[in-house]
């Protein structure tokens, strides 16, 4: 882990440590790494209460309740599924924040409206309200996973501010 995101990972864990608040991840381009790099943190079992790695469709629909009609319609790279992960994410645990991740991060996988770098990210809160984005991002598989890990610690750190 860099030391920029140990750092991010460090103040997420601080400020959801003084909210009194844990949080939950649901992952998929990223596979988990969302998850190791909060855990990297000595201490965040305090905060962090557990990751769901939703790599397939049916892993979505299984573990989050991805409505099989919303991968259908939209895609798993999409607003719609995201917003469903974060949902399902609190659904199927105790945690009070969610963060959701689908995206691709090639080097195969792009089409002309998704192409590769494409990754979707919503947060959510149990007392209500979710913020989603959908960003472009460049570089390699590796660079474009970085990068995302990066803005959905950094959106979490957001979502507790406002």
């Amino acid at each position: 882990m860099t030391s920029d995101l140990e750092h991010l990972s460090q103040r997420v864990g601080e400020a959801l440590a003084a909210a009194d608040l844990t949080l939950v991840t649901a992952e998929s381009c990223t596979g988990g790494a969302i998850a190791a790099a909060i855990t990297d943190i000595a201490g965040s079992s305090a905060w962090f209460e557990r990751g769901f790695v939703t790599y397939s469709n049916r892993a979505k629909g299984a573990l989050l309740g991805v409505s099989a009609d919303t991968l259908a319609r939209h895609g798993a790279v999409s607003r719609d599924v995201v917003l469903e992960m974060a949902a399902g994410a609190l659904a199927y645990s105790p945690a009070d924040i969610s963060v959701a991740i689908s995206g691709i991060a090639g080097p195969g996988g792009g089409t002309p409206d998704k192409p590769v770098g494409t990754v979707w990210i919503a947060w959510a809160r149990r007392d209500g309200g979710a913020r989603v984005r959908c960003l472009q991002f460049q570089g390699d598989r590796l660079a474009v996973r970085a990068q995302a890990v990066a803005c959905a610690l950094e959106g979490v750190l957001t979502l507790l501010a406002e």
